[in-house]
């Protein structure tokens, strides 16, 4: 053994190659965490003193390659600021180049997942073979941030200008036969034979039969492109990267001047450009919400596990009542992802619906080619139509999505109960309704949940479940196993109206209302909305989701908390319905719609509707852009404190997660808790008491003034 650490050995092999292996110990996973840099410049040491090594080759012990850096240690750091920044990064890059200026060739073996501080480890050997299981990418502007550790130096050195501004500024995964394609690895191979490929190219090198030591000056210099073509490249790719990104990502954009700024450079020289541009975007809110994002979902996903324990019982077998548009997007969503499931409606023109929804769901994937026609008809075997309950002894669960009516669900629940068995679970498909009233009507109401999808179920990640009064840990838990299983993130929260997505919601749509009632233009605070980031402002949203929807939803919200949400006034959202304007499924709401070419529905201005709204609504008058933000958002913020506070949801993580993921908060912004952090828990009680004459809604919380009070955050 030529070096032994925690995180790397380096071992003889025969003919003078020696095995560089990451294998970091107690952890599923290799990672860049601070053992792991110290041990690669003590193994980097050990194999400079031994002059018997002829070439390297660099493997893993793990299923993956290295999944990258350390967030909770690098975010960590960022906290430090600019100074502190680029010092740790001066540390690591010396650690890098010591180990791509070793005096014998160096091949990577790329068994799985090299991602971000990983792939540029790749990028440092003078070789790379990749295993046709493996995945590579530099995905670091997800985080807000750009790669720190040489990676916008070598790429372009590796693949050229274009192609390495599209890999760090898409920030996507890419397989092996687009690796080779565009130049980032030199041979993708099975992976039974990666090792062996992987010798044999040391071998070459040692032999001459490769230059690996002009293969490695391509990296040490500069690009090898006059500044005629240089300057036409990035003039195309800033284009490109500034219209994808927009002006609330600044990460890829920056990502792209300092590769601008270094690629005339060497490779010493290009790095310190690197490492100032990164420390700058490190220190961004957004680097700061996006990286809070990763840890949220990393602790949303514990939470599940956690969840998971309560329960031995698996779902082999599920069922959904309901066979309409929601109906077949969860047994599409279900049988996709492997679990079989029967579609039970009383009408075959519902089932003939539903099925219709899994088969263009599917048809879609196929013309993308992420699957074959046969795998789609094994697919859809796995979903069985019928109009009887047959089958449901056999059922683990049962997910029932018929119509939004506590009566109608109350006695579908009731009927099924009677014919399933003892230990079968009954799932609620309902977005407002308590799950502790639907209980009451059955008597095994501890096998009772809410499981919430989101419309549309394919698209959208969050599963809300919903703990009922009387609902059995074991029922939690076998619901969060179904939902991950279907490819979703589930959030526990507890039975109230509206559960935890809804109920804030609609105090944002409350504030909207006002804005409209005392003079606001619609279309002008949707603008404002959408520039601070949400997909869609609030009318636009509202369109989408349905006005008699919205409507119906806001009444059940009134009553749950009239202090709050019973508006002393008739809002513009119900005129619209009462003068049958429900939005998108009606082609006509606060706007109206028309088909674009390819027959989707496209928003256009109707002047009916601001004389509909003149009714109700204060003489038209514009509000600062910050006003209208404060007044829509104010009122949600405040709504999540109090879910805190009463239990409803357990984190600020969970709160935040299921926010971005369900209704589209804008994911620079991190959630609603790092929004308050990041304006300042006090700056933001001062906020609400300066609309507090605008109601309760606007009233901080008693769990925020605290907070403010102790300055204390809520993460960090």
């Amino acid at each position: 053994m030529i070096y032994s650490g925690t995180a790397i050995s380096v071992q003889a092999l025969d003919g003078g190659i020696a095995e560089f292996k990451f294998d970091l110990a107690n952890e599923s996973v290799n990672k860049f965490n601070r053992a792991t840099v110290e041990d690669l410049a003590a193994a980097v040491a050990a194999v400079k003193a031994d002059s018997s090594i002829k070439g390297l080759i660099v493997t893993s012990g793990k299923p993956v390659f290295i999944v990258g850096a350390d967030i909770s240690e690098f975010g960590a750091s960022f906290a430090g600021g600019e100074a502190t920044i680029l010092e740790w990064l001066a540390q690591s890059n010396a650690i890098f180049n010591s180990f791509e200026d070793l005096p014998v060739p160096t091949v990577a073996a790329i068994n799985g997942i090299a991602l971000g501080g990983g792939f540029e480890m790749c990028l440092v050997c003078d070789y790379r073979v990749m295993s046709t299981a493996a995945k590579v990418g530099l995905p670091e502007v997800k985080l807000g941030i750009f790669p720190g550790f040489g990676g916008t130096v070598r790429l372009p050195r590796v693949i050229g200008i274009d192609n390495a501004v599209e890999w760090i500024a898409a920030a996507g995964e890419k397989r092996p036969d687009a690796a080779l394609k565009d130049g980032a690895v030199d041979a993708v191979v099975a992976p039974e034979k990666l090792r062996e490929a992987a010798i044999d190219l040391v071998n070459q090198c040692i032999n001459g039969k490769l230059d690996w030591k002009a293969k490695r000056a391509e990296k040490l210099n500069p690009v090898k492109l006059n500044m005629l073509e240089q300057m036409m490249a990035f003039q195309t790719a800033t284009a490109m990267v500034v219209g994808k990104a927009g002006p609330n990502y600044p990460a890829p954009k920056l990502a792209l001047q300092a590769m601008q700024q270094h690629v005339s450079l060497d490779r010493d020289s290009a790095l310190k450009v690197e490492a100032k541009n990164f420390a700058k975007v490190a220190v961004t809110p957004q680097a700061n919400a996006l990286i809070g994002l990763f840890t949220a979902d990393q602790a949303v996903k514990k939470i599940s596990k956690k969840h998971e324990k309560g329960s031995n019982k698996e779902i082999n077998q599920a069922a959904v009542l309901g066979a309409g548009i929601m109906g077949g997007g969860i047994a599409y969503q279900a049988a996709s992802k492997g679990t079989p499931i029967i579609m039970k409606d009383i009408r075959t023109e519902a089932l003939d619906l539903g099925m219709g929804e899994a088969t263009k769901l599917l048809g879609k994937t196929v013309e993308r080619g992420r699957m074959t026609p046969a795998e789609m008809g094994k697919v859809l075997s796995r979903i069985r139509p019928t109009l009887n309950y047959g089958d449901f002894k056999t059922v683990d669960i049962v997910i029932e999505a018929v119509v939004e009516n506590p009566k109608v669900k109350a006695a579908v629940l009731s009927e099924v109960e009677g014919l399933v068995a003892e230990d079968t679970i009954l799932a609620s498909n309902t977005s407002t309704i308590s799950i502790t009233h639907l209980a009451k009507s059955l008597q095994r109401p501890e096998n009772f949940i809410g499981m919430h999808f989101f419309n549309p179920v394919h698209m959208m990640p969050l599963v809300e479940v919903i703990r009922g009064e009387k609902t059995s840990d074991a029922a939690v838990a076998a619901t969060v196993k179904l939902a991950q299983k279907m490819g979703k993130t589930p959030i526990v929260v507890n039975d109230c109206p509206g559960f935890l997505v809804n109920r804030v919601l609609f105090p944002y749509f409350g504030g909207f209302d006002m804005l409209v009632r005392d003079g606001a233009d619609f279309q002008a605070v949707d603008k404002v909305m959408e520039r601070f980031g949400w997909p869609m402002g609030p009318a636009y949203l509202l369109d989408v989701v349905g006005i008699d929807t919205g409507v119906h939803a806001a009444k059940i919200m009134a009553e749950g908390f009239p202090d709050r949400m019973a508006p002393d006034y008739k809002s513009g959202t119900e005129i619209m319905f009462e003068n049958n304007r429900f939005g998108q499924k009606n082609g006509k709401g606060y706007y109206v719609y028309e088909q674009d070419k390819k027959g989707k529905p496209k928003k256009v201005v109707d002047q009916t509707t601001y004389e509909l709204l003149a009714a109700t609504s204060a003489e038209r008058k514009e509000f600062e852009a910050q006003e209208v933000i404060d007044r829509c958002m104010i009122p949600m913020v405040n709504e999540v404190a109090r879910c805190l506070e009463e239990g409803i949801v357990a984190s600020a993580a969970e709160a935040d997660m299921a926010l971005i993921m369900g209704i589209g908060f804008p994911p620079f912004r991190g959630g609603a808790c790092r929004y308050v952090d990041q304006i300042g828990v006090a700056n933001y009680v001062a906020q609400c008491e300066k609309y507090a004459h605008l109601g309760k809604a606007y009233e901080a919380p008693q769990l925020l003034r605290d907070m403010a009070a102790a300055n204390k955050k809520f993460f960090g």
